[in-house]
């Protein structure tokens, strides 16, 4: 993946379109703290101060690493690590030789870390880099200018620590909000093609079976109508509720209509997931909703077939609930699975073996 290229096309998946962006921003950190440093390993070259113009031609490299994986390879080389070891070398070792020339790099380095690293490890590597400067600021400067340097690059560092944490917390609530239905917690279909996608390549890659069950309350616009929406959302958060109770962890519930909710089970049989469907209509049906509402459901599942797509996938089991819906509802319906045809023998080799 290109990490400059527009994120409009990650749009229909919000982890996808949060990663992308986190990339261009590690990329743009790198090529830009690439364009600042790079002038000055000759102008420490050209002042004798060989051991840091090898360590900021260190420093180059990574972000050109960095650059080259993000953009090439679509990782992240070494998860950033090198980035805080060698800011931490070329501050402190500037700062020695250079006085208070090198401590303008502190600053933006410091910052620079809560954007390339996860907070814990930034906040890790921070404080290193804040002893380290104190440290560094004893020795060389008087202790009025210690004190100065210390705390302004501390204050800096947790002001640019808290703006990274809610940055973190917003995305993560974006992604929430972007990723889940409001009204009942579940998955909804901006997660579908990629989830459905995984599973296909599990079946395809490992031989690892997945199915999916879609599930349809019965005559649900009589709820609405009988009792008000507010009852037939109740009813949806409490449907939503007992079926989270029958799944696995690694399990996945989708809310993809009104009133028809997507089950995506990994590593599950057509048969297992045949009884997992009708234990849950049992349970729907089994006993009142809010207000004494009786309510049926009916049921479709699909095993995915090796070769197909998602939305063909998805269709066997559509076509499957119409099937269920026909027969009189409050029933669960297999969808059809398509044979997978075995090469006929070579006639003529089994003749010449006989």
């Amino acid at each position: 993946m290109n990490p400059l290229a527009a994120t409009n096309s990650l749009a229909t998946n919000p982890t996808l379109a949060v990663l992308g962006f986190k990339r261009q921003i590690v990329y743009h950190l790198h090529f830009w703290a690439f364009v600042a440093v790079a002038p000055l390993v000759m102008v420490q070259w050209r002042q004798d101060n060989i051991l840091l113009a090898l360590l900021l031609v260190l420093f180059c490299l990574n972000a050109v690493a960095v650059i080259a994986f993000l953009r090439f390879r679509g990782s992240y080389f070494l998860n950033g690590r090198l980035f805080p070891i060698l800011a931490v070398l070329c501050a402190a070792y500037s700062t020695t030789i250079n006085g208070h020339a090198g401590l303008y790099w502190a600053y933006p380095a410091a910052a620079a870390l809560f954007f390339l690293l996860p907070l814990r490890e930034a906040i890790a590597s921070n404080i290193t880099f804040v002893v380290s400067m104190a440290v560094v600021s004893f020795t060389q400067f008087p202790e009025a200018d210690f004190w100065r340097i210390t705390f302004s690059l501390g204050i800096t560092c947790v002001f640019v620590m808290i703006f990274a944490w809610l940055v973190g917390r917003l995305q993560t609530e974006l992604t929430r909000l972007a990723t889940t239905d409001p009204l009942t917690g579940c998955l909804n279909r901006s997660q579908l093609a990629d989830l459905l996608n995984g599973q296909i390549q599990m079946r395809e890659r490992y031989e690892r079976v997945s199915s999916l069950v879609l599930l349809d309350l019965d005559y649900f616009k009589t709820i609405n109508d009988r009792w008000g929406h507010l009852a037939g959302d109740r009813v949806l958060q409490e449907l939503s509720s007992r079926l989270r109770k029958r799944l696995r962890e690694n399990d996945r519930l989708f809310r993809i209509g009104g009133e028809e909710f997507m089950l995506v089970l990994p590593e599950t049989r057509q048969k297992d997931a045949d009884k997992l469907a009708k234990e849950l209509l049992t349970s729907i049906s089994a006993r009142p909703f809010i207000e004494g509402i009786q309510i049926t459901a009916s049921a479709s599942v699909a095993e995915v077939n090796k070769g197909e797509t998602w939305s063909v996938w998805l269709n066997r089991a559509d076509q499957a609930l119409y099937e269920a819906k026909a027969r009189g509802r409050n029933q669960v319906a297999n969808a059809v699975m398509r044979q997978e045809v075995t090469p006929p023998e070579d006639t003529d080799s089994l003749l010449a073996d006989a």
